[in-house]
């Protein structure tokens, strides 16, 4: 509502002032560069994460979870598995109320393949502190390669709210130094 009524009752037959479009201009100009450079970013920022998904059901993916785990499990912390896949490996990790399920042991300097799927409800994954996000959806895999560049512990977070218990959604992914021959052969 106005201070004062317009001049004439069918105002948007009035002339725009020269200010204003040229601000509309600026507006629509700004949007378009915008709109465009996100584009571009994409492919010279190498910030977004250029991945591969399938569809998959959230049953069939959760079956493919617990036979890797299965099968690398090298101990278990607070009941969760630790599993320690060979390097280049694909490796599964599942989103579940409310945990990111195994626990991931890397080898530092090699790249993995990473799938990830939900069983249940929208979940994100969000690897910290490095910028990698991703919305993990029921019925879709993620794929994305990942190389540990540094040696740590690495805490995983659910950023999109799934429930009363998102606050406890986490999980790690602990990335270890190259094993020399000997550490090898002794494990």
């Amino acid at each position: 509502m106005a201070i004062t009524p317009p001049q004439q009752r069918i105002w948007w037959n009035e002339p725009i002032e020269r200010v204003e479009l040229i601000w509309i201009g600026v507006a629509f100009l700004w949007g378009l560069f915008m709109f465009f450079f996100m584009i571009a970013w994409h492919f010279i920022g190498q910030q977004n994460l250029s991945n591969e998904t399938y569809r998959i059901a959230p049953t069939a993916y959760g079956e493919k979870v617990d036979a890797f785990a299965a099968k690398y499990q090298v101990r278990e912390e607070e009941g969760v598995p630790v599993v320690r896949p060979p390097a280049g490996a694909d490796v599964y990790l599942l989103g579940r109320l409310w945990q990111w399920w195994p626990i991931l042991e890397l080898e530092k300097g090699q790249s993995y393949r990473v799938h990830l799927s939900s069983v249940d409800w929208q979940h994100g994954f969000s690897l910290q502190p490095t910028n990698i996000n991703i919305q993990v959806h029921p019925g879709f895999e993620h794929v994305l390669t990942l190389t540990p560049t540094e040696a740590g512990e690495f805490g995983i977070i659910c950023n999109e709210f799934c429930g009363v218990g998102h606050h406890t959604m986490t999980g790690r992914i602990i990335v270890t130094a190259k094993r020399t021959a000997a550490r090898m052969e002794a494990q």
